[in-house]
């Protein structure tokens, strides 16, 4: 094993037994994030839904599916990339996080997932994951391009459950994954020429 994978697990074991917060009392499971790294990829949604709760994987329920499709339809293997939350636990009827949870849990883990993985480059699903890490709100606004913050840089999209009821939305999310795969199988890995900033 690797000495990447060893962190990553070791973030997992801590993630597991978390308790540094009050998601850590109502919770099933805790999620933390899973995947590969050979493709220097991570998918960063909100919080992990009932589903993610019950079996303590990230992105298994039905907007885990849109998410697998769309990966798929871009010939992105979900086994090659890493896939994790801002959040690790569910909040009370999938309630949106409070600032203080979302604090801890990046402290403590999401920004050590990014700093072992060192990713080429981070796709944001949804409005909440997009405020907690870039401070960004209106994903109208950023939704489909780069956002540079150096050394990363974060691709934006919606997330896979605010199109299950939204058939243009969910054309729109199966659109924007294959624009990631095209900047990720650049050759040149010049981001810049495919979505100006």
């Amino acid at each position: 094993m690797s000495s990447q994978n060893e962190s990553l697990e070791s973030i997992k074991k801590d993630v597991i037994h978390c308790v540094l917060c009050g998601l850590s009392i109502a919770r099933k499971n805790a999620v933390p994030g899973s995947g590969g790294t050979s493709r220097k990829i991570i998918l960063i949604g909100e919080a992990p839904g009932k589903n993610e709760d019950e079996t303590g994987s990230p992105f298994v329920g039905s907007a885990g599916k849109i998410l697998d499709q769309a990966l798929i339809d871009a010939g992105i293997e979900r086994k090659e990339i890493y896939i994790t939350n801002v959040v690790k636990c569910r909040p009370p009827n999938n309630r949106v996080p409070t600032d203080g949870e979302i604090e801890i849990c990046t402290r403590e883990y999401l920004k050590k997932e990014i700093d072992i993985i060192s990713p080429k480059i981070i796709c944001i699903l949804g409005a909440t994951a997009l405020k907690s890490i870039l401070g960004l709100k209106y994903m109208t606004s950023y939704r489909g391009r780069i956002v540079n913050r150096p050394p990363l840089k974060y691709f934006i999209t919606y997330h896979p459950a605010a199109t299950i009821y939204n058939n243009k939305l969910k054309q729109i999310f199966f659109e924007d994954i294959q624009k990631l795969a095209k900047i990720v199988n650049a050759q040149d890995h010049r981001i810049d020429k495919f979505f100006p900033t």
